[in-house]
């Protein structure tokens, strides 16, 4: 894997999608400090983040994540992570069906820009990635319009989200044949019970192309911990209808993960992290934690090495 300035420390991304919203004050700080005091270096957000929720416009997440690395003067050690381009005035109760192709404007671009820098409380970010592909545009005005960001100097790196093989390829040639950045990293999501959006002609081209992939919901929004496993579970928890989906194809996947919890005494967030890491360009997965006990369940498995048969029953159980 090609190496890049806005991966560092730990092998995970900390998701800020919960800063702001179930992790808020002291218990949210203490997350981060003790992220930090683990050597966890990268953090993911997003300037849409959490306008699904009522009373919330948007920046929450970046404003309260400003307010910790502004108090505790770590800026230039963390690798900061946003992403713009589904942050409009409507507020679906989907949070998938936000955004406007608008959105990616130049001048929408660098406003958006301009206003996550000023929540961050800092004059730069490390990797400013397109949060979701229009595909009524060509795609080389979304890369144009993210160029013009890193031409600011206010901007490190970028990054696609939730694009697909033949965009990303087209995105990349132009960028080649105009001279543009090109995006460096990719954001899908990806784990052991959805791998549709990560196939095969994907892998190939991070790992030929030397584009990071650090995919979100690693845990598939909490199914992977083993949690919901009954009609029941799906029903006791606010995220239960994130996990519905796997109720069918899910299962087998999770006895495999309970037969190498078994062997190895790792949790079944640990065993889920670990798979990825041994996937084709994949140096860290983005996961979230809302308190202090979360986040050290998903640190376990920093120090969990899996064996190659378990890498193969965990691949070979969907």
């Amino acid at each position: 894997m090609k190496s890049h300035d806005f991966i560092a420390g730990l092998p995970l991304v900390l998701g800020g999608n919960v800063f702001g919203w179930t992790a808020d004050g002291d218990e949210g700080f203490a997350v981060l400090d003790a992220f930090y005091e683990a050597g966890g270096r990268m953090i993911d957000t997003a300037d849409v983040y959490s306008a699904w929720i009522d009373g919330h416009e948007g920046g929450e997440s970046e404003a309260y994540l400003g307010k910790w690395l502004a108090s505790r003067g770590v800026r230039k050690e963390m690798r900061i992570h946003t992403k713009t381009g589904m942050l409009s005035k409507k507020k679906p109760s989907n949070p998938g069906s936000m955004g406007d192709p608008e959105l990616y404007k130049p001048e929408e671009v660098l406003a958006h820009l301009d206003a996550s820098l000023d929540r961050l409380q800092t004059d730069y970010v490390d990797l400013y990635y397109a949060h979701r592909d229009y595909e009524e545009l060509e795609v080389g005005e979304i890369v144009d319009a993210f160029n013009g960001a890193v031409d600011t100097g206010k901007v490190r790196a970028l990054g696609a989200s939730n694009f697909n093989a033949d965009r990303l390829g087209k995105a990349l040639d132009h960028a080649d044949a105009a001279g543009k950045v090109p995006f460096s990293a990719l954001q899908n999501e990806y784990n052991l019970v959805a791998r549709d959006s990560y196939g095969p002609d994907l892998q190939a081209m991070c790992t030929s192309r030397g584009i990071a992939m650090l995919p979100f919901f690693g845990l598939a929004a909490g199914y992977l911990t083993g949690k919901y496993r009954k009609p029941e579970d799906f029903e006791a928890n606010q995220r239960g209808y994130r996990t519905k989906d796997y109720a069918e194809s899910g299962p087998p996947v999770l006895a495999v993960m309970d037969d190498i919890s078994a062997d190895t005494g790792a949790s079944l967030p640990a065993i889920a992290l670990a798979w990825l890491v041994r996937q084709p360009g994949i140096p860290a997965p983005i996961a979230s934690a809302r308190n202090v006990d979360q986040l050290e369940t998903l640190l376990e498995f920093t120090k969990l090495e899996l064996s190659d048969e378990q890498v193969s029953r965990l691949t070979n159980a969907l």
